[in-house]
């Protein structure tokens, strides 16, 4: 297995651990079963995060395991190309890239098809976090999706997470909790006081916390060590952390063509505007423009502003 290596800008990066895969959507609105074409996409929860997160400005890393195929370098190329950097991503001669399909029912819900069981990404194990530490990060985002691949990665996500806050380095945790996935609110929960950022969905507050009263999410949340919260509603906004506990900010978004990676790409804009300096209403309205954006277009990241809306947010962020 080998690494692809590329030169640093010198900078502490955001580092994301986790699996991006190729995603295969009709192109023509019709279900999988009888569509005639398709639209190709790599995508990723925490490459989505990445991406966003390098669009407002951060420097960032992906660590992950692609195949030593086609879709491996589709994977790199991607990434790359949303200005993501690669040094961390290992080619697995072994094992393949992961794929998925995503169906568009005609009420507008969304299926999703994996093919990920045995996949590069889901041996990920220790030595990944290890990789990902080398990169000398200014932040390490890790997510319950990927402890969920596999005992690899769970190993791996516990790991990053622990050795990154004992080295002193800031813990970007998003719960990211799936159904359909091996249960790991065991390992979220004792990941909880090594965690600078819990970007929490509203629905996955319940499973971690008990509540999702946001004041009571966020005073259960202290109590556990959590250095800081914001928690996610989709179409209901978010809150953020005030001076006198949570506020909410409403949603920004005007159209929803595809709700899938919102989330994601708030969580990457919100990171790189408090590593900015930005404070967190600042930061969390930044990310609710990000995320309108991306549930606006087809695909995961499409949506993303450009480089010259981003300019613009990032000035308004700051004076939030």
């Amino acid at each position: 297995m080998s690494v692809t290596r590329r030169s640093s800008s010198g900078q502490a990066p955001i580092v994301g651990l986790g699996e991006a895969m190729v995603l295969f959507q009709p192109s023509d609105g019709a279900p999988l079963e009888t569509c005639g074409s398709t639209t190709v996409h790599v995508a990723g929860a925490e490459l989505n995060l990445l991406a966003a997160a390098a669009r407002a400005g951060a420097p960032t890393q992906f660590c992950s395991r692609v195949g030593a195929d086609p879709f491996g370098r589709r994977v790199r190329s991607a990434a790359a190309s949303l200005g993501v950097g690669t040094d961390l991503v290992a080619v697995d001669d072994t094992r393949p890239t992961g794929l998925f399909a995503k169906d568009v029912h005609p009420d507008g819900a969304r299926r999703v098809h994996y093919y990920r069981a045995g996949s590069a990404a889901s041996a990920m194990d220790a030595a990944d976090a290890d990789r990902a530490l080398s990169a000398g990060p200014a932040l390490v985002a890790v997510s319950g999706l990927t402890a969920a691949l596999g005992p690899g990665p769970r190993r791996a996500v516990a790991r990053l997470a622990r050795e990154a806050h004992a080295r002193g380095v800031a813990v970007a945790l998003d719960p990211n909790l799936r159904p359909g996935l091996p249960p790991v609110t065991d390992l979220l929960v004792s990941l909880l006081p090594v965690t600078t950022y819990l970007l929490l969905g509203l629905d996955e507050a319940v499973p971690l916390l008990g509540t999702d009263d946001p004041a009571a999410v966020f005073a259960r949340a202290a109590e556990a060590g959590v250095g800081e919260v914001v928690l996610k509603a989709g179409a209901d906004g978010c809150w953020h952390a005030g001076p006198k506990g949570p506020c909410r900010l409403p949603s920004a978004a005007v159209a929803v063509v595809d709700p899938v990676g919102a989330g994601d790409a708030f969580a990457g804009a919100y990171l790189a505007a408090r590593l900015a300096g930005v404070g967190p209403g600042g930061a969390a309205w930044l990310g609710t423009r990000f995320a309108a954006g991306v549930v606006g277009a087809p695909g995961d990241t499409d949506g993303l502003p450009s480089s010259s809306e981003t300019a613009v947010l990032l000035t308004d962020a700051a004076s939030y």
